[in-house]
């Protein structure tokens, strides 16, 4: 198994993108293009990170980070994705997190961030490729695209150091009829029912503790995240991501009643032929 370190090596590269900023209801706010570049200098033991941001009014503003090891708040998966962000969530404080996915030549990442009353507050979608990439964006996702059985693979990774554990998911949506689908999703011996409301790019499922959101966003990307954290509820923060039509990888981030990040789980699905 690839060390931490080793996993971080593979977002290696000069990423040209985007930051584009929404709403909590969707509503693009700003989009700014950028360069994030990781280098790995000292014989590969250290990272010099450069984070730049392109404006059409002013010069670029950078930020360059340089480190050797890593914190407690990110956790890397054996292909590169990763997670990072707060550790502990807490009532009356800002919270947030990143995730981030890698294929190939691109990358798809994602920051939700919540405010000191714990409201989603807004979520930015960054979409990179490197310089030589010809993989082209994929379209924006749709509710047609994400029908269907979707059968494949979890790995969870742990914050305590646990070695990593593999399970095979099952997950079936279909529409109910009207402005509604019901959404069936099976892991290890667990299986969990819900039932979401269709609002033009988004899905609210409101038969929770809390409400939970999945925006539909560019590129083939989803946002699954509550609209409001609740004290001692249990809840995620995902990042998906539709590669092709039958293709499909989530990552999410898993905070437990008490508030405490558990792990992070990397899916590997896909789509039933019909």
């Amino acid at each position: 198994m690839l060390s931490q370190w080793e996993c971080l090596l593979k977002n290696c590269g000069h990423w040209h993108g985007s930051f584009t900023r929404f709403s909590p209801g969707g509503e693009l706010l700003e989009d700014t293009p950028t360069l994030v570049s990781l280098d790995p200098i000292n014989n590969n033991k250290t990272i010099y990170q450069l984070v730049r941001r392109f404006y059409p009014d002013k010069p670029p503003s950078d930020l360059v980070l340089q480190y050797s090891n890593l914190n407690k708040s990110v956790l890397f998966c054996e292909n590169g994705a990763f997670s990072q962000g707060s550790i502990q969530w807490a009532p009356y404080s800002e919270f947030g997190s990143e995730l981030g996915l890698i294929e190939n030549d691109r990358r798809l990442r994602l920051v939700q961030m919540f405010d000191k009353d714990s409201n989603l507050e807004y979520m930015t979608l960054i979409r990179e490729k490197l310089p030589d990439s010809t993989t082209p964006e994929r379209p924006g996702l749709t509710i047609e695209q994400l029908l269907g059985r979707w059968r494949g693979e979890a790995t969870t990774y742990y914050t305590d150091g646990r070695n990593p554990t593999t399970y095979e998911t099952d997950l079936k949506i279909d529409r109910t009829g009207g402005d509604y689908l019901s959404q069936e999703l099976r892991f290890g011996d667990r299986c969990i029912t819900s039932q979401a409301k269709i609002e033009t790019n988004r899905l609210l499922f409101l038969d929770n503790p809390m409400t939970v959101q999945i925006l539909l966003l560019p590129d083939g990307a989803s946002c699954n995240t509550p609209l409001h954290i609740p004290p001692r509820q249990p809840f995620v923060l995902e990042l998906g991501w539709l590669l092709s039509p039958r293709l499909r990888q989530r990552l999410i981030r898993g905070y437990d009643a008490t508030g405490k990040w558990m792990g992070l789980t990397f899916v590997t699905e896909s789509k039933e032929v019909s």
